[in-house]
Order: structure tokens, then sequence, then C-alpha cells
């Protein structure tokens, strides 16, 4: 799929989305009416917000350039394996409002075995670390250059409980399943295709439980993603998801029918 297939998809997947989106009082499973209405539809700017932001603004303006290996889908913006980290910071960092969602969701469910898949620069790994530095996030990077880069930002932000380990997912997610034990929250934001989504999805069920939640980025990202995520959807583990568009939320709790609800964040 060229960039402008993938925009065009993107659009259409959004309009429908929007057609399908609940209200706050459309929303009856009470987990769910107090996760949106107190996590998801709250902008309450937390303390690490202004802190993790500045970081941002350091990046956008950053003259570093790395030489990248892209593991995953690929980008539709950026090509070249020599990459600007502003470029990086710019094509590839998650947009404010939903980086903070991943610290109000970490913060609303006390998270503190967390796993991401994709660390980039390190902004959502530092949204997930920040809400509780007794909690400990593991996340993994393809491509040494970046792992490097997001370390550096770790050490000037002073931020102590996150680890990035380096290589492809397929040698490195069983090693830090097992490092972490039980998973509380698992950020998917690596790898934009099915079968690895999936066998990701997969290797991460086995360490989790009910209270366990997963986050999938972009699950509209391409047919591709969405096929994923209906597929993920079905899976007898699963008991309740929600699409945000840009998130997909998975839960496992036994109190929850099984139901799909779009939610507008």
């Amino acid at each position: 799929m060229n960039a402008l297939s993938q925009r065009l998809f993107m659009v259409k997947a959004y309009l429908r989305h929007l057609l399908r989106s609940k209200s706050l009082d459309s929303v009856h499973p009470p987990f769910l009416f107090e996760l949106y209405s107190e996590v998801i539809r709250n902008r309450h700017p937390y303390y690490a917000f202004r802190k993790i932001e500045s970081l941002r603004m350091l990046l956008l303006n950053s003259e570093e350039t790395l030489k990248t290996i892209d593991l995953g889908a690929g980008s539709n913006v950026l090509s070249s394996k020599r990459k600007r980290v502003r470029d990086i910071a710019r094509s590839y960092a998650k947009n404010p409002i939903y980086a903070q969602l991943l610290f109000r969701f970490a913060n609303h469910f006390r998270s503190k075995n967390i796993l991401e898949l994709g660390t980039s620069l390190g902004l959502s790994s530092l949204y997930l670390a920040m809400h509780d530095s007794s909690a400990r996030v593991i996340t993994l990077e393809g491509d040494p250059q970046t792992a490097d880069c997001a370390r550096r930002n770790f050490e000037r932000m002073r931020v102590n409980n996150i680890e990035v380990i380096t290589g492809p997912f397929d040698d490195t997610l069983a090693g830090a399943l097992q490092q972490i034990g039980k998973v509380d929250l698992v950020f998917f934001d690596g790898n934009h295709r099915k079968e690895p989504t999936l066998h990701y999805f997969k290797e991460c069920l086995q360490h989790a439980d009910e209270n366990t939640v997963f986050i999938f980025d972009d699950i509209h990202w391409s047919p591709d993603m969405q096929d994923a995520w209906e597929e993920i959807g079905r899976h007898e583990s699963v008991t309740s998801t929600a699409d945000l568009f840009f998130f997909g939320l998975v839960f496992f709790r036994k109190e929850l029918s099984k139901q799909h609800f779009s939610l507008r964040a």
C-alpha cells in the first residue's frame, strides 16, 4: 500500500469510526463508563506532561542524525536509512494527546509491570513510566542507534525505571516476558503487520491475567492491521474491546460480557 492509498484508507476508516462511535451516555458497563469518563475524556495535565513535552521540543529541534534499520512495516513518511532525530520525532512519536493517554491508562490501572513493543525515541516509554517511579517498564526496540538515543533521553530525564532491550522482537520478546513475569499493561507499537501483531499478542497473552490491559497502536493504519484488530477481538480470552481509532484497548476482565465498543477519544 503506497502512502496515498494508506492515507485514503485511514480517512475512510475514521469516517466509519465517527459514525459507529458512542458517546458517554451510551457506555453502560460500569468499568468502561468509569474508564471513559475519568480517563479517556479527562484532559487534566499531570505533573510529568510538561517535562516530557519539553524533551519532545528538544528532539524536534535536534540536528542529530541516526543510521536506522526499519524492522517493522515501515513509514510512509520516512524512507531514508539515515534519519534526523527531528524527523523521527515528528513522524514516529505519538501525538501528545495520545501519549498522555498512555500515562492516564497506566496511572488508572496502577500498572507496575509494563511492556512496550517499539521504543523509538522513548517519549511513549516515559509516559508509561513516569506515572509511578516504582513501576517497571521494559521496552523493545529493533534499531540499535534509536535504542541508544532513547537511553540517552531517559538519562537526560533522570528516569531510571525503564529498560531498553535491543533487537528484533522475534528474538527479544520471549526473554523480556520471562524477565517481567506477569504483565499489567502491554503497549504494541512496533510492527504494523497482521501476522507479527497476532503472534506478539498470543505470546503476551501467556503472561496476562484478567486485570491485564493490552493497548494496540494504529489499529486502522491499514486493512492488514484492521484485520488483526478484529481477529484479536474474537479471541476466546478477550472479554471486551474499546476502539478509540488510534488506539485499541483489549480487556480480559471476567465481569465484562463479549462486547466491542467504538469510543471517541
